[in-house]
């Protein structure tokens, strides 16, 4: 159960606080759906993945899961994958540049000051351009946010990785900005 009395307690993880306060939703998901399905030298899979493994690393179940969730329905791989990127990516192929970009993410997720210029030249020497650095910045800081927004309040989220099917499908192909009172952000 929450930490706050919401509206309607059977939503889970963001979806639920996004009905307690549709006022802060709408930017929200305006949020999200440029960072993860806007214009971007990354595909949307890769933005999903970026924003998984970010979640994982920040131990939140509800958001790795639907954003990993929506990644498989993007790169057409089964939801048993979801785990592959708590297992470090053995059986998820990453092309050397996603590879330095995790690196990245992962640097943002601790602290923003921790990406040093190695860890940019690292990207870079993958094909990694500025708009595409950018973005992966801003997506491992975004998700830092969002993760400890729903943490924070102590929204509940299904434990099963097939509980998130549809939910991955509906944000990996319909988007993020829906009206709050819909069960999938």
């Amino acid at each position: 159960m929450a930490h706050i009395s919401l509206p309607d307690e059977t939503l889970p993880g963001i979806v639920g606080l996004f009905s307690f306060r549709p006022e802060t939703a709408v930017p929200l998901q305006l949020l999200a759906e440029t960072l993860l399905r806007g214009e971007s030298p990354l595909t949307s899979g890769e933005r999903e993945l970026i924003a998984a493994y970010v979640s994982h690393l920040n131990d939140c179940h509800f958001c790795h899961t639907s954003h990993a969730s929506a990644a498989m329905a993007h790169l057409k791989c089964d939801l048993s994958l979801i785990d592959d990127i708590k297992h470090g990516f053995q059986e998820i192929a990453l092309s050397p540049k996603l590879h330095a970009l995790l690196g990245i993410a992962a640097k943002v997720q601790k602290s923003g000051r921790q990406v040093t210029e190695e860890d940019v030249a690292a990207a870079r020497t993958h094909g990694a351009d500025d708009r595409t650095i950018h973005d992966t910045v801003l997506i491992a800081a975004a998700f830092c946010m969002f993760n400890r927004y729903v943490d924070g309040l102590g929204t509940w989220a299904p434990l099963d990785n097939e509980a998130y099917r549809e939910m991955g499908q509906r944000m990996a192909f319909t988007g993020y900005v829906r009206n709050v009172d819909e069960t999938a952000i």
